[in-house]
């Protein structure tokens, strides 16, 4: 074995090493990340050619985490790792979009990068040292790859920037990116904040890119050290200039035109396919499907250019709009009468009818990851159907795209909702997305906080989104930022900058850019406007609803939240469960109790005030306490020839000594009482073991003492 190993400071004397050449040799390229015990197996393999007619890079990357890892043991019928948790997803994602700009735009061969989580530290987070792993594989491979990149996590806690924290100081945060970058820019970013300043948030870039620039270079040594400074060479383009040249002569002052026209979506696409059926049919009739499809690329490179020139040339956008104009919004509330809360946000051609579900905590979601597990009280999921775009897919539940959106929604709404106490839901929102053009998860932020005020969750503020792009030429040195941008302009263009944010400030963000050199003061100034659009969208929000509604929808369930002494958790649920089974049978509502800080925490879910209002009284019950002198209204539980035994409150009993029944004296308790009986018995004492004296005679009328005989 030929090991070698690289290591490198984060700045505070943690240290991550990147060891090769000992474990999975025969992959292209492989190496283990490893920081404190968390240890990360990164892989690459790609084909030697690509296949015939592939126009585009098939990359995979999959995240996994091995339950091993974390000494633990899967849970399921199967009990071994299966599909792709949510989790998994998001990092493969993070990874998948921080690597696949890199590659050369001419390089089609099937590529798979497999990052396992092999070892695990409780209090190392994996995922910001995936992308790292996944790059410093390709740095030891052939594989021709213009890198190397590196991925960090940089949060803010006690006010002060750190990169890849622990896990247990990440509750402190507020602010919290996944950046990644190669050693001259910033490619991908993805995070939250607790409503920060455009001005903290660059800040917080530019910290996470040094710690990035010295990643990459370890990379390069290791790349040296290794040998594999020269990659694979390759030839997966066959070109026809001359095709090239025709293409472009015949269709771009005609997709010019089209692009300037300002039509809508589909008028545009029928206008772009048209002109590039006429020139197929200009063609020869044995003309070879290959270089049909050479045509239709070059097609596409005609768009490309025609669209941005029409922009930086003549600041004109395909739908006629200004780069800073929104379009037109609409929005509604209570739109679907039987859910617990409904909006439908419309922008331009984007549409979102959202729902908000309200339910107990046994609705909470189960996360049971090797890395990540617990519970989740927030859920929000989002749907792509495919006419929503106008085509034929079949429905074959979320894929990656949808996982992607939807976590980034939630990361956005969930700052903003209430806490703790003021809020004991478990809230599932969920987007149905019915029209798209443009940034459908931004519609889903809006949406969502639509659904959530119309559902009487009192969210700390409202919150918008916002898609932003980049057109730029490098040669010219011309760039044009793009506020609410299309579905072309997105794929057409060289960034999409989604922020999302309240009136104070930013509160997530996802960018992925697809240039090179994007200087911070375009990204400072593509952030200030993208404030612009987002207030003027939240402006647009609240003249449907500018605050919660003071109270849930009247189907709506109810929660009642009560807190009571450590001491009285096991009077509640009884023995074996018997006297909380007893409540929820009674009185039709759903308990759940907890132990939080020495406390219990008692949630009552029922979808009437009845059940509520029996539950509470009979919890109240059991965890009052008996005060001396007080009145009790009881139940005779037993009766002894030296007295009774009173239920005065629910698990407690007192004793009523035959001297205390009656003013009179009492020889036996035959026919005094029977069980089940409810007489009124006043708390006169409770000595140092707890037990209690009543007595019935002090509630009765003291007889007169008989007068004195006359002498």
């Amino acid at each position: 074995m030929n090991v070698i190993k690289k290591s490198f400071d984060l700045g505070d004397g943690r240290m991550v090493e990147i060891e090769t050449g000992k474990l999975a040799k025969q992959a292209d390229g492989s190496v283990v990340v490893k920081m404190g015990d968390t240890m990360l197996l990164a892989t690459v393999v790609s084909t030697v050619g690509a296949k015939p007619g592939t126009d585009f890079l098939p990359l995979s990357v999959d995240y996994q985490e091995k339950y091993a890892a974390a000494g633990r043991i899967p849970g399921g019928f199967l009990r071994r790792e299966a599909r792709l948790s949510d989790y998994e997803v998001l990092i493969s994602r993070l990874v998948d979009r921080a690597l696949r700009p890199l590659f050369p735009d001419d390089y089609h061969a099937d590529t798979q990068v497999m990052i396992s989580l092999i070892s695990a530290d409780k209090n190392i987070m994996p995922d910001c040292l995936a992308g790292l792993a996944a790059s410093a594989a390709l740095a030891v491979s052939d594989i021709p790859f213009n890198g190397p990149i590196s991925e960090v996590r940089v949060a803010k806690i006690d006010g002060k920037l750190v990169i890849n924290p622990y896990l247990s100081d990440l509750e402190r945060a507020t602010l919290e990116f996944v950046v990644a970058g190669s050693a001259n820019d910033i490619v991908m970013v993805e995070g939250e904040a607790d409503e920060i300043q455009e001005e903290e948030m660059v800040e917080a870039l530019k910290f996470a890119h040094d710690a990035i620039k010295v990643q990459c270079a370890v990379q390069v040594e290791l790349t040296q050290e290794t040998g594999k400074t020269v990659k694979r060479e390759y030839n997966h383009e066959e070109h026809d200039e001359d095709l090239k040249a025709k293409v472009y002569a015949d269709t771009y002052d005609k997709v010019y035109a089209v692009a300037k026209s300002g039509s809508g979506k589909d008028e545009r696409s029928a206008g772009f396919t048209a002109i590039i059926n006429e020139f197929f049919e200009a063609m020869p009739e044995d003309t070879a499907d290959l270089t049909k499809a050479l045509a239709k690329h070059y097609f596409h490179d005609v768009q490309y250019d025609a669209v941005r020139n029409l922009l930086l040339n003549e600041g004109i956008r395909l739908d006629g709009r200004s780069t800073t104009q929104i379009r037109p919004i609409w929005s509604e509330v209570g739109y679907l009468p039987a859910a617990h809360g409904s909006a439908v946000f419309t922008r331009g051609e984007t549409q979102s009818l959202t729902s908000v579900t309200l339910g107990s905590k046994d609705d909470e979601q189960m996360i049971d990851g090797a890395f990540i597990n617990g519970y989740q009280k927030f859920l929000l999921h989002y749907n792509f159907p495919g006419f929503s775009t106008g085509e034929v897919r079949p429905n074959r539940g979320a894929g990656r795209r949808e996982i992607g959106h939807g976590a980034l929604a939630m990361r956005s709404l969930k700052k903003v909702l209430p806490t703790g106490a003021e809020n004991p839901y478990t809230i599932r929102v969920v987007s149905d997305i019915l029209e798209s053009n443009g940034s459908s998860s931004m519609a889903t932020v809006c949406a969502g906080t639509l659904a959530l005020m119309d559902a009487g969750i009192k969210i700390k503020a409202p919150v918008s989104g916002i898609a932003m792009g980049l057109i730029t030429d490098e040669e010219t040195g011309k760039y044009a930022i793009l506020s609410d941008i299309l579905g072309d302009e997105d794929h057409l263009g060289d960034m999409d900058f989604k922020v999302t944010g309240t009136k104070n400030g930013i509160v997530a963000c996802q960018m992925d850019l697809k240039i090179n050199g994007l200087s911070y003061e375009v990204l400072t100034k593509a952030l200030n406007q993208a404030k612009e659009g987002r207030l003027h969208i939240l402006g647009e929000m609240t003249k449907t609803i500018s605050e919660p509604n003071v109270d849930y929808k009247p189907h709506a369930p109810r929660i009642v939240s009560l807190v009571i002494d450590k001491e009285f958790i096991g009077a509640v649920i009884g023995p074996g469960g018997k006297i909380i089974q007893e409540m929820q049978r009674e009185t039709g509502a759903s308990i759940s109790i907890e132990e939080v800080d020495n406390k219990g925490n008692v949630e009552i879910f029922a979808d009437n005030k009845a059940s509520i209002d029996a539950a509470v009284a009979r919890i109240r019950a059991i965890v009052a306490k008996p005060e001396i002198g007080e009145v009790y209204t009881g139940k005779v539980k037993s009766i002894m020839p030296f007295g009774a035994f009173v239920e005065i409150m629910p698990g407690k009993d007192g004793l009523l000594h035959i001297s205390e029944i009656d003013w009179k004296r009492l020889e036996t308790m035959d026919g005094v009482f029977k069980e089940g009986d409810i007489i009124e018995v006043k708390l006169l004492d409770i000595d140092k073991q707890g037990k209690m004296k009543l007595s019935r005679k002090v509630l009765l009328p003291r007889p007169e003492k008989p007068a004195a005989p006359q002498a």
